[in-house]
């Protein structure tokens, strides 16, 4: 059996509950993607969202990685390299 505080999750930052508060709009946004195709409304209405709901994706990423290059995200007492940094924005960028 496992033990149940072994699985809690850390509490949150208030960064996290910002990128998450991001997320769930984002989620919304996609939803209303779908509705917009499904409604057969003009492409050029639904371009528009989806850059907006590209936008928001890219404002969450850019907050998730300042927070990892402020140490947030790495392991305690592991200093991040300019090589991290690096290597989180090529991850972020695709």
């Amino acid at each position: 059996m496992t033990n149940p505080t072994s699985t809690a999750n850390p509490p949150l930052s208030e960064t996290d509950t910002k990128i998450l508060k991001r997320l769930r709009r984002i989620e919304g946004q996609v939803r209303g993607l779908q509705r917009m195709i499904e409604e057969g409304r003009e492409c050029q209405d639904i371009l528009t969202q989806l850059s907006g709901t590209r936008s928001a994706l890219d404002a969450a990423g850019e907050l998730l990685l300042e927070q990892y290059a402020s140490g947030c995200r790495a392991h305690p007492g592991e200093k991040i390299t300019p090589q991290d940094v690096v290597r989180a924005v090529k991850l972020l960028r695709g």
